[in-house]
């Protein structure tokens, strides 16, 4: 009696038909990277001919590789070349430039209006002074005005003319005129007090100013500081008819206090 052959149970096994898929996957990937590393190691004459080899291996010719589309890259000498080619701008030389030139503008604006003030004996009613932040004219009030009043004298709107011409030759600069009186009180109908004088007698002086239509309006203000920015004790009659004064102030548009210095002419105010 033959003996029966036993068989002994096997397992299941899994499905794995989801590798084949997967290791397509793995090669279309890898195959990509290729292809990228290829845009950046290989010049546009190769790039084309393996593109389409790719196209055709993968894809049929069609699509995903399209070189048409994709532009080649620059060579790291092309890139260098077009930085030295291109200087980056440098701020600071540009504003030294331009501070420059400011300050050649204003000296020569100061420089027209001591003439001025020379050759029309004007030396003891008007002065310049350049700083670090404005060119100032200071006109003192018995040049412009009555006592007390604020209505520019018919022969000081020659002297209004004159300034108007000169700061028509510099338009891009803001300009402010500022009036100050001396300490005494001013308790008038029309002036209730020194605020209100020395406020009119800057807008007064300052639409003169404009009557030159080649003014900017919009780069001009005025405004009234009565008693309380002196510049001489008022202790003294001179030193009160010395705050009684008008300024015209060029202000500078670039300012460094380390760079500019002071440049006065012999009537500078103290």
């Amino acid at each position: 009696m033959s003996k029966k052959t036993r068989h002994e149970p096997h397992e299941e096994h899994a499905d794995e038909s989801w590798l084949l898929p997967y290791a397509d996957l793995l090669t279309l990937l890898l195959a990509l990277f290729l292809v990228l590393y290829a845009m950046s190691a290989t010049d546009a004459k190769k790039f084309q001919q393996m593109s389409e080899a790719f196209n055709v291996a993968l894809n049929g010719g069609s699509g995903v590789l399209d070189y048409s589309k994709i532009e080649p890259s620059k060579s790291p000498a092309d890139n260098n070349k077009s930085i030295t080619t291109i200087p980056a701008p440098n701020p600071d030389k540009k504003r030294e430039e331009l501070m420059k030139q400011e300050q050649e503008d204003l000296e020569k604006l100061k420089k027209q209006l001591d003439t001025y003030i020379k050759n029309n004996g004007l030396t003891t009613e008007l002065s310049t002074k350049l700083n670090q932040s404005q060119l100032m004219i200071t006109i003192r009030d018995n040049a412009l005005f009555a006592p007390g009043e604020a209505t520019v004298k018919p022969e000081a709107r020659k002297l209004a003319k004159e300034i108007s011409n000169l700061l028509q030759k510099f338009p891009d600069y803001d300009v402010i005129v500022s009036g100050h009186t001396d300490d005494v009180p001013m308790n008038s109908m029309r002036y209730p007090s020194n605020w209100d004088l020395s406020s009119d007698r800057a807008l007064q002086f300052m639409k003169i100013l404009l009557l030159n239509s080649s003014l900017d309006p919009k780069r001009f203000m005025s405004t009234g500081y009565g008693e309380y920015r002196p510049i001489a004790e008022n202790s003294t009659a001179a030193g009160k008819a010395k705050n009684r004064r008008v300024e015209v102030s060029i202000i500078r548009k670039y300012q460094d206090s380390n760079t500019f210095t002071s440049v006065t002419n012999s009537k500078d105010q103290k």
